[in-house]
């Protein structure tokens, strides 16, 4: 028993039993184990026992603890086993997950991994390959169990033990008509209550919700949170059953695209990690910085428009950072608020301008508060009542108009069909820095006669 050992022992155990060449007691190990732990410890082995240790693993278990390695590690792995393991284990991988794995490769390489499978299975992922990207079709999994409408219980639960070992989950049999047409659902539990020898017509769920094979992986991410499903099925413009998406495939969605909007909002462009070359990262983060840096300097030819403003009145030098530093982190706020609830909600012209009225309240609250606040401290500070006058009503006007930035700039975006996070933090940021002198330095030069 392992329950109550750590890794490292685990570990240690694992290397014993190689060394002893025991393989009942390496299988007793494995058979606890889950698929992530496996990966862990073939990775913390030492490199001269990992080909030993992938030798003594049986092909379903290779199948299932390498698709929790990254893209690389998973042909090193496959490059250690031999041509005969190596097509064993391809055949026995999930059709989603090898053509993540393929979609890294070179086309000869890819070429080179397909002619060793099984042709049927070899034909299922190229046939994966004919949806776009990020697309159902390209995530789902031919690995269901389906049953016909005219089955029993007792028919549906021997069919469903036969390819409980093949199919990808077990949560849902989806009930399908002559022309392989997806017709209705049962749930595992509606079996297990229903009487052996009940039509699965008369206990299976006819409206069942299922998605296009080109249907965007977020929709599809959306769909299974709101229904709170394991599984959804995907079906082609004839409404046939080609394939399911499990919940499993959609958490490792959310995660990407948190991670892209996350890139876009940070202006970073594409993913730059804890590996990531510095010659790399610097590439990936100059178009946009090169970018904001010519947009910066209109903010430049602003200030030399009000030299004459700031020559009379250098106190108002000393809130410049202030007024533009808050003007852009409101926007940013409202920015990231704007672009999480896009990911998840579907927005109609009521809830865009409902968005728009809610934030405009916030921005009339946040700028009220500081505006009275700043304009106490400046004149305390300066001991001028104008100049907090100034400072407080520019400070109240920018907070609003930069939490309306960070909200309609996004929303537009949305509705013109463009990932509104490319409207970005500094993109954002920079804007606001522009509206923000403007206002400041209008108002400075409106009340210069009484700041003089």
């Amino acid at each position: 028993m392992i329950h109550n050992l750590t890794e490292d022992q685990i570990t240690l155990q694992i290397i014993k039993a190689l060394k002893e060449n025991k393989q009942k007691d390496l299988d007793a190990i494995l058979e606890e184990l889950h698929p992530y732990d496996i990966a862990q410890i073939y990775e913390d082995l030492p490199e001269k026992h990992r080909t030993r240790f992938l030798l003594h693993l049986k092909i379903n278990v290779l199948a299932d603890f390498i698709q929790e390695l990254s893209p690389e590690e998973q042909l090193n792995v496959l490059n250690r086993l031999g041509i005969d393991r190596k097509n064993k284990v391809l055949d026995e991988m999930d059709n989603d997950d090898l053509a993540s794995l393929l979609d890294e490769l070179s086309p000869e390489k890819m070429e080179a991994l397909l002619s060793g499978m099984k042709e049927e299975e070899s034909q299922i992922v190229q046939d994966i390959f004919n949806y776009p990207p990020e697309t159902a079709g390209r995530m789902m999994t031919n690995r269901f169990v389906w049953i016909r409408d005219y089955y029993t219980v007792r028919d549906a639960v021997e069919k469903l033990k036969s390819f409980a070992e093949y199919a990808e989950t077990i949560n849902y049999l989806y009930v399908v008509d002559q022309h392989r047409k997806l017709v209705g659902v049962v749930s595992y539990r509606d079996l297990l209550l229903a009487d052996a020898n009940q039509r699965i017509h008369n206990i299976m769920y006819e409206r069942v919700i299922s998605v296009p094979d080109i249907a965007d992986q977020e929709e599809v991410a959306r769909l299974i949170g709101r229904y709170d499903f394991l599984a959804i099925p995907v079906v082609n413009d004839e409404q046939v059953l080609v394939g399911i998406v499990t919940v499993d495939d959609i958490i490792d969605v959310v995660i990407q695209e948190a991670n892209e909007d996350i890139e876009k909002l940070s202006a970073s462009g594409k993913a730059i990690d804890f590996d990531t070359k510095a010659f790399v990262a610097s590439y990936r983060r100059l178009p946009w910085l090169i970018l904001l840096l010519f947009i910066g300097l209109i903010s430049g030819s602003i200030i030399s428009g009000y030299e004459q403003t700031l020559q009379q009145v250098v106190a108002l030098t000393y809130f410049m950072p202030m007024i533009s530093g808050m003007t852009g982190n409101t926007g940013t706020q409202s920015l990231a608020v704007v672009v999480r609830g896009l990911a998840t909600d579907d927005l109609d012209k009521k809830a865009i301008f409902r968005v728009v009225m809610r934030e405009f309240k916030v921005g009339l609250i946040i700028g009220l508060t500081c505006g009275i606040l700043i304009s106490i401290i400046a004149y305390v500070w300066q001991g001028n009542a104008i100049l907090g006058l100034v400072v407080g009503a520019s400070l109240f006007f920018t907070l609003i108009i930069g939490t309306l930035a960070g909200t309609i700039i996004p929303v537009c975006l949305y509705k013109m069909k463009i990932d509104p996070a490319v409207a970005s933090g500094p993109l954002i940021t920079t804007l606001n820095d522009i509206f923000s002198l403007i206002i400041y330095f209008g108002i400075a030069t409106a009340f210069i006669y009484y700041l003089i």
